[in-house]
């Protein structure tokens, strides 16, 4: 059975910690919507200072909403469109400290100021979706956040394909 542990130290302490809790949600399952809506509740309720946690997919086409902790979300995103569509699109982190400055912002809630979207993707290279972390604090996500979330988010894509051993 799994149970939630207070974040304790530094940030690459606590992400480290994050990081074991993630580990044994994940272990031996495959399901992408079952690890995602896990993944974003052990975030929202671990880290401080968060107001939307959650994971869109890729649908070929646009991003779709898949599970979050927050409030309602924006169900579709194109793909260069928004933060999240910005970093589908790339292929890169977007760590932005305040989303009113940034060109074509989505503001799916009015509460956000800040925001961290990880890209994920596949081994093989294709696009599965993007983790979106938001807060209603400015500058709230530093470089040890980015690293921290980009360490979860290949947890999460690594769980999905789980290695060949044949």
């Amino acid at each position: 059975m799994f149970a939630a542990t207070t974040l304790t130290g530094n940030k690459p302490e606590q992400y480290a910690q994050l990081a074991d809790q993630a580990r044994g949600l994940l272990h031996g399952e495959h399901d992408r919507i079952a690890n995602a809506a896990n993944l974003a509740a052990l975030v929202f309720n671990s880290l401080p200072d968060l107001n939307w946690v959650g994971f869109y997919f890729f649908d070929g086409n646009e991003l779709v909403v898949g599970p979050f902790q927050g409030l309602p979300a924006c169900v579709r995103i194109a793909v260069g469109k928004g933060v999240c569509g910005t970093a589908a699109q790339t292929g890169q982190t977007q760590r932005v400290d305040d989303v009113d400055a940034f060109p074509g912002h989505i503001a799916c809630d009015a509460a956000s100021r800040s925001e961290l979207v990880v890209p994920l993707f596949a081994r093989n290279g294709d696009l599965l979706g993007v983790l979106d972390i938001d807060s209603p604090l400015r500058g709230r996500f530093e470089a040890d956040d980015q690293a921290g979330i980009e360490a979860l988010a290949r947890l999460y894509t690594d769980a999905l394909e789980p290695e060949s051993h044949g």
